[in-house]
């Protein structure tokens, strides 16, 4: 069983300042083969996807209202992987879940953190 805890929210930062997201995945980050990601809700979307890294590849995908203000990483030693926010805008407040993505079964099954709060004042 698989899962995953965020910290680094429940905070409110000023507009412009940075904070850095931590997910921390049970048992081995390596047994997620397909990805890992952050997600946020957006008007007409459950959640939306924020940021992902590939499993195989690292390589990363961020979200046009994020380019060249988050970035994603993983730390395979302490199972954990973070969303470094720069920049910040009151827009980018809100609930930020962390995501897993592996292989099961034939298909593909997410695991999902509780959510944390980020609120950004302007």
């Amino acid at each position: 069983q698989v899962r995953l805890a965020e910290t680094g929210g429940g905070k409110t930062v000023q507009s412009g300042e940075s904070l850095r997201l931590a997910c921390e995945v049970s048992g081995k980050i390596e047994s997620i083969d397909i990805g890992l990601g952050w997600y946020h809700p957006a008007p007409g979307k459950v959640r939306e996807l924020v940021a992902f890294i590939s499993s195989d590849s690292g390589a990363t995908t961020l979200a046009d209202s994020v380019k060249g203000r988050f970035s994603i990483s993983r730390d395979n030693l302490q199972s954990t992987f973070y969303l470094q926010m720069n920049s910040l805008k009151p827009e980018d407040g809100g609930v930020y879940y962390c995501n897993a993505k592996r292989m099961y079964s034939g298909g593909t099954r997410d695991y999902w953190g509780k959510g944390t709060l980020v609120n950004v004042s302007s």
